[in-house]
């Protein structure tokens, strides 16, 4: 694992904390835009009440435009389906270019799993685990709930 890797999904950690406990039933959740040239294109979080979802908050219109191509870190998988009928965060992912997928925790609701295999099935790169242990906590109360 790199550095570099460790470095964006710490920002992401921080994101995604800030607003723990502000995004109702949904999960706290941070993403960072790293482009091409290294250099951090957006960032994002859940927002307030659990929606829009971090990934679809850092890609707005004008990240989206120049995400191709770039890396996105994020403190969990992104989803494979939204409750809501919304495009999906993966989907998101693959219709802006993004090239990598860098994710701490993988995702137990059974509309979010899935979404690092139809990234995969796109073509993009997935890596998983980063800082998995730092980033986990935040999602134990969350992941409770679904048993």
């Amino acid at each position: 694992m790199s550095n570099e890797h460790e470095h964006h999904m710490r920002r992401a950690l921080e994101l995604a904390r800030a607003q723990s406990g502000r995004t109702g039933a949904n999960p706290a959740v941070g993403c960072v835009i790293i482009g091409p040239d290294g250099r951090r294109i957006s960032e994002g979080a859940t927002a307030d009440g659990g929606r829009p979802h971090a990934e679809e908050m850092a890609l707005g219109a004008k990240a989206a435009e120049s995400a191709n191509g770039a890396v996105a870190y994020v403190t969990l998988e992104p989803c494979r389906e939204r409750t809501n009928g919304e495009a999906a965060c993966s989907t998101r992912f693959i219709e802006a270019g993004i090239s990598r997928v860098v994710i701490a925790v993988m995702d137990q609701h059974p509309k979010g799993a899935g979404g690092a295999a139809a990234l995969e099935k796109a073509g993009i790169a997935v890596d998983r685990g980063v800082l998995e242990s730092e980033v986990a906590a935040l999602y134990e109360d969350f992941f409770a709930t679904l048993d």
